[in-house]
């Protein structure tokens, strides 16, 4: 019989990806979500629990049902302006979901964990390539709430010996290349989707949330890397845990940051439409530059992001905007 692996969020953007890659690599992938942000269409490589993190009897019949010998953890909060004006809402769902989560895994002897942890952890090091040993000064709930896991995975491999991989990465675009899952939010946040939405008339304007940042545009840059790329860095991590490596702290990134306007400049080139554009305000909390080093990735875990090129991430994300959508 296949192995499985329990999937939070894997009826989100990243673990519906997940979800597919471990089914191609032979495990059953088991989502688990309580689709306050994912969608049921979304799950369609291996079997559904409708669950909520904060609900330890669900968590722990799940674990017993299905016997996973690992946990992919996606699931959280991660709007920076909401994390700005509600905070207790990230400590409570991040931090208390993922200790609900991490308590009810070492009970059951599921000993190994990949959590998907974030850039915003380090706050804004403008100028900065950041790397596993940059310092981190989260400057929101959502950054710090994911800083406060990180730690919880360390006190908890010292106590139990949950051995686990964490990823830092920042944005995340395109799309599954076969168009069967894609990225699809409802209010939509993400830059990438925005931009299509403006192209297609979905929206009158994307906004651009700030013009006078000290970059050479005058917008945020961000380093952005393929969802299929780093699904497979997912499963580098789960095979490192598998093959009894200890647990490791990994960057993901190209190394190279995209401004908005680059973003918005690419996807006028790859539809061959225009794209209607509006300036509004800063929103608090956004950082000026972040730009992730993944050496230690490469080097260790021998991932390279070769599909994240901004023209090929707008590209799939393009043919699943236009083919892919979610109903429930």
């Amino acid at each position: 019989m296949s192995e499985t692996v329990l999937v939070t969020g894997g009826a989100g953007y990243i673990g519906s990806h997940a979800c597919k890659a471990l089914a191609r690599a032979g495990y059953v992938p088991v989502t688990l979500d309580n689709l306050s942000t994912g969608w049921r269409d979304a799950v369609r490589f291996g079997p559904f629990v409708q669950a909520d993190l904060l609900d330890r009897a669900a968590l722990d019949a799940a674990f017993a049902e299905h016997r996973p010998v690992a946990v992919l953890h996606f699931a959280a909060l991660s709007q920076v302006g909401e994390a700005m004006v509600e905070p207790g809402k990230y400590w409570r769902n991040n931090v208390t979901g993922s200790l609900t989560l991490i308590e009810a895994a070492v009970a059951a002897g599921c000993l190994n964990v990949v959590f998907s942890s974030t850039c915003a952890t380090y706050g804004d090091r403008d100028g900065e390539v950041l790397d596993e040993e940059t310092p981190q000064a989260p400057l929101n709930a959502y950054g710090a709430s994911k800083r406060a896991i990180e730690d919880m995975l360390v006190n908890f491999d010292a106590a139990h010996g949950l051995r686990h991989v964490i990823f830092r990465y920042f944005n995340v675009a395109g799309a599954d290349p076969d168009a069967e899952v894609g990225e699809f939010h409802r209010p939509e946040t993400h830059l990438v989707p925005l931009i299509l939405d403006a192209v297609d008339g979905k929206r009158p304007a994307l906004t651009v949330h700030g013009n006078d940042y000290p970059t050479p545009d005058g917008t945020c840059i961000r380093d952005y890397v393929h969802v299929m790329d780093l699904v497979d860095a997912h499963l580098a991590g789960l095979e490192w845990l598998r093959a009894g490596k200890g647990s490791r702290v990994f960057c993901l990134g190209t190394g190279d940051g995209f401004s908005v306007r680059e973003v918005v400049d690419a996807t006028r080139h790859v539809t061959n439409r225009p794209v209607p554009v509006q300036d509004g305000p800063r929103r608090g909390g956004d950082a000026v530059k972040l730009v992730c080093g993944s050496q230690r990735a490469r080097d260790q875990l021998g991932w390279r992001p070769d599909r994240s090129t901004m023209r090929q991430m707008i590209g799939d994300a393009w043919r699943w905007h236009q083919n892919g959508n979610y109903e429930g």
